[in-house]
C-alpha cells in the first residue's frame, strides 16, 4: 500500500451563500484534523459542520466551478488504525479469496447500510455480491480479504 494514496475525505456538493463557502458530501466523521487538501491546491479556513470556507475560493462563483471536487488527503496523514480497525479505501481493490482459497474476484465498494460495513465483490465474470463486514464472514483481511465459503452468494 503506498503511504501517500491519496484518500478521499470528502467532496465538495455546491456553492453556500455569496461569499465562496461551499458544502461537503462528508466521508468521515471528523474534517477537523486537516488543513490542507489536494496536494495543497485547497486550503481550509473554517468548517461548521458541512460548510467550509477555502482560502482559495473568493466567492461564489468559483465555488459552484468547484462542485464535485474529491477533496483527498495521502493515506499516511490518516489516524493510525486498532486491532480489528480498517478504512474503506484500505480494502477497495483488494482480491478476494474463500477460506478454500478460490479466486473471487476483488473488493469494489464498502457500504454500510446502517447495520454494520458491507463489502461488494466483483467477481471475474463482473456478476457480484455482498458480504457482511463481519469476523465470522470475513476472518482476514490485509493484502486480501478472505471470505468464509458459507457467506459465497
Amino acid at each position: 500500500m503506498d503511504p501517500r494514496r491519496p484518500v478521499t475525505l470528502a467532496a465538495i456538493a455546491g456553492a453556500h451563500g455569496v461569499g465562496g463557502e461551499v458544502k461537503l458530501k462528508l466521508f468521515t466523521d471528523d474534517l477537523s484534523g486537516y488543513m490542507s487538501f489536494n496536494d495543497g491546491a485547497l486550503t481550509l479556513k473554517s468548517l461548521r459542520g458541512n460548510i467550509a470556507r477555502f482560502a482559495e475560493i473568493p466567492d461564489r462563483t468559483a465555488a459552484e466551478r468547484l462542485r464535485g471536487t474529491a477533496l483527498t488527503v495521502p493515506r499516511d496523514t490518516l489516524p493510525p488504525l486498532g486491532e480489528g480497525e480498517y478504512y474503506h479505501a484500505d480494502l477497495i481493490g483488494l482480491p478476494a479469496v474463500s477460506t478454500d482459497g478460490a479466486d473471487l474476484g476483488h473488493v469494489v465498494a464498502v457500504e454500510n447500510f446502517g447495520a454494520g460495513d458491507v463489502i461488494e465483490i466483483e467477481r471475474p465474470d463482473k456478476k457480484r455480491f455482498m458480504v457482511p463486514m463481519r469476523p465470522d464472514a470475513v476472518p482476514e483481511w490485509g493484502e486480501r480479504v478472505v471470505i468464509d465459503s458459507a457467506f459465497i452468494g
